[in-house]
Formats: structure tokens, C-alpha cells, sequence
């Protein structure tokens, strides 16, 4: 049988296995021996071929390299150590999130008096939503007949707790006028001389009060007045300045929410554009032949970067539907419009809480698994 000669002078037979037919064995000849020879007792051994990397990617669960004999010039890069490591904190941070209890969130929700009245308000504005379905269907003649005792005493303590939780409410946000108040003291004290050159003179507070930014103003003016109206409900104040001041209060919160929703506005059109910019560098490098496994740490940071946009968005429209929930309500009392004030106020007045309360909840919710994940 025929054989055939390979320039190392090994005879390639049918006999014999083909497993390392390509490599000379042994390193028989004198000329190859001299010129891959191998240490047996090296530290560094030959690299062996691997049959995939995308197998044995971080993405799907495996390490990329078994690192257990590895030597250190095999060990991965740095940009796969960055990718091991983003993904073992979006993991471990995702396993935060699960670990945050929702009873855990509503204790820290109740710590603070912000807390608390959002709660209130929504329990409030709940009964008063069941008064107002309760007081529909015995118009509509659903119920008939009279009215059993039990049922008046019962519309009654819910009218008394409607009372009692409103004026909780109102004292829970008393002295809400001292953070703008510190804010001007602050600023007073940070430049406490007038600005004319070569002057020495102390400036008034009155000038800092007067310079002020009107948001802070309005915060300040607003507080006083709730403040008034509430020392007037607890009998601390005269019931005419407690109505004049509660009225002064509404107008404030109705040019606050004004105020509050063009400032709104301004902000989601920055985040839209950040959006925008975003997604603008994304399609470019999808449309250049860039993918997620050529360019991992750019497409990562800008993933998350748009995920954090359009989350932050998603909040902003939920702070403008209560803006306008709170702008319709509070028209109602500035204007003094009567035509379904009940049932408008009571669904605008609800509506309102439970964003408030969604928020406050994620906010302090984001705040537990922040401080879990350090």
C-alpha cells in the first residue's frame, strides 16, 4: 500500500490514529527540534484552542476563561473584567430590589411627615369618594326606604373622620415656612454687604428678602398663611383672619402650581433631548456595524443612560397630572365656582394623593436599595 513523505521524514500510514497528523511528534527531526523546543517544566504552557467564546461568555452565565490553572498572561482583559463587573452589579443590585420588602418602604414612608400626610390624604379623599358613590346611588333610588340608625351613625363618623384627618393633615405640614426661610437667611449671611464698590456697609435683610427668587417667596408667603388658617381651625387664632389667610393660602397654591408646571415643562424638554441624544448615538452606531458584543461598554452606559432618561420621564408626566389635579382642585375655591364642586374636587383630591404617594413611595424605595447596595 502506497505511503506518502512529509518533509520531516515521518510516512503517513493507514494504521495509526490522525489525531496530531499536522504536528511532527516528539519533534523527531534534529531541525525541528531545534526550533520549537519546550521546556517541560515551564510555567506557561501552550495555548489550546477553544472551540466558542460566545459559549462561555459572562452574558449567558460562564466565565469566558476557566480561571482556576490559568496563567496571568492568558487571564481576560480589561474590558471583559469591566463587563464581568457591570454585570455582577446590575445582578447584585437586582437582587437588592428583591430583597427590599414593600412593608420595609412603607415603614420608612411613615418616618416622615411628608409621608404621613400623602397616606392621610388618600384615606381622607377616599372616604369622602365613598360618601360621594353612597350619596349617587340613593339619589338614583338604588337604595330605598329609609335610612336604618346604624347606617346614619356610620355616614356620620365617616364625615367626622373626613373632618379629623383634614385637620391632621394641616397640622402635620405646620412650620413648612422655615426651609425658604433658611434658604434667604443663608443667603443673606453668605453676602451680608451691599454690592456698591468700596462700601463696607451691611445690607439690609429687607434687600435680601426683596431679591430673593419669587418660587422661594411664594413657598415662604404660603407656609405663614396655612399656618394662620390652621391656628384658626385649633381655636389659637380669630375665625376671620384664619378665613382671609386660608384664602390668601389658595391663591399661593394656585400661582405655585402654575409656576411648578412651567417649570415641569422645561425640564421634561431637557430630558427629551438628553433622550434624544441618546437614541440618536445608538441608531448611528447600530447603522455603523457596531453591536452590544463589539462595543459592549459604550452600548451598556448608553442603555442605562436611556433607561434612567425615560424612567425620569415617566415621573416627570407623573408630577404634571398631579400639578393639574391640584390646579383644577384649588381653581374651584379661588374663583368660588360652585357647579360640582363635591364630586370634581373629591376625584381631582384623590387623584392627586395617590401620585403623591407613588412617588414618595419609589422615592423612598430607590433611596433602600441604594443604601443596600454599598
Amino acid at each position: 500500500m502506497s505511503s506518502i513523505s512529509f518533509p520531516n521524514g515521518r510516512v503517513d500510514g493507514s494504521d495509526g490514529s490522525h489525531e496530531h497528523d499536522f504536528f511532527p511528534s516528539s519533534f523527531e527531526t534534529s531541525s525541528v527540534h531545534s526550533s520549537f523546543q519546550m521546556n517541560p517544566l515551564s510555567s506557561h504552557p501552550p495555548r489550546t484552542p477553544r472551540t466558542s467564546i460566545i459559549v462561555g461568555s459572562n452574558v449567558y452565565g460562564t466565565d469566558i476563561y476557566n480561571t482556576q490553572n490559568e496563567p496571568e498572561e492568558h487571564a481576560p482583559s480589561q474590558l471583559e473584567d469591566d463587563d464581568a463587573s457591570d454585570d455582577g452589579d446590575s445582578k447584585a443590585q437586582e437582587q437588592t430590589t428583591n430583597r427590599v420588602r414593600q412593608g420595609e418602604v412603607w415603614q420608612e414612608l411613615f418616618k416622615t411627615a411628608y409621608g404621613r400626610d400623602k397616606v392621610f390624604k388618600v384615606m381622607q379623599y377616599s372616604l369622602r369618594m365613598y360618601l360621594l358613590f353612597h350619596a349617587s346611588v340613593t339619589a338614583a333610588g338604588v337604595l330605598r326606604g329609609q335610612k336604618s340608625q346604624w347606617e346614619a351613625r356610620m355616614l356620620k363618623r365617616i364625615d367626622t373622620a373626613i373632618g379629623s384627618f383634614s385637620l391632621t393633615r394641616k397640622c402635620l405640614i405646620l412650620f413648612n415656612w422655615l426651609p425658604p426661610l433658611n434658604s434667604i437667611l443663608a443667603q443673606h449671611t453668605a453676602d451680608p454687604f451691599t454690592t456698591k464698590p468700596g462700601s463696607s456697609k451691611p445690607k439690609p435683610l429687607l434687600h435680601t428678602f426683596l431679591h430673593t427668587s419669587p418660587p422661594v417667596l411664594l413657598e415662604l408667603v404660603n407656609g405663614v398663611s396655612d399656618d394662620v388658617a390652621t391656628f384658626s381651625k385649633l381655636g389659637l387664632v380669630n375665625k376671620t383672619l384664619g378665613e382671609k389667610a386660608g384664602q390668601f393660602a389658595d391663591w399661593c397654591w394656585f400661582v405655585s402650581s402654575l409656576v411648578n408646571l412651567v417649570e415641569n415643562s422645561v425640564e421634561r424638554s431637557v430630558i427629551l433631548a438628553q433622550q434624544h441624544q441618546v437614541e440618536s448615538r445608538l441608531y448611528d452606531e447600530s447603522m455603523g456595524g457596531a453591536t452590544a458584543k463589539s462595543n459592549p461598554t459604550n452600548d451598556k452606559l448608553d442603555r442605562k443612560e436611556l433607561a434612567r432618561l425615560q424612567r425620569q420621564d415617566y415621573w416627570i408626566q407623573m408630577s404634571r397630572l398631579k400639578l393639574i389635579m391640584d390646579l383644577i382642585f384649588v381653581s374651584y375655591n379661588v374663583f368660588r365656582w360652585k357647579r360640582a364642586k363635591g364630586p370634581v374636587q373629591t376625584f381631582t383630591g384623590l387623584a392627586a394623593a395617590l401620585l403623591s404617594t407613588a412617588k414618595v413611595f419609589d422615592r423612598h424605595k430607590g433611596a433602600l436599595v441604594k443604601a443596600r447596595s454599598y
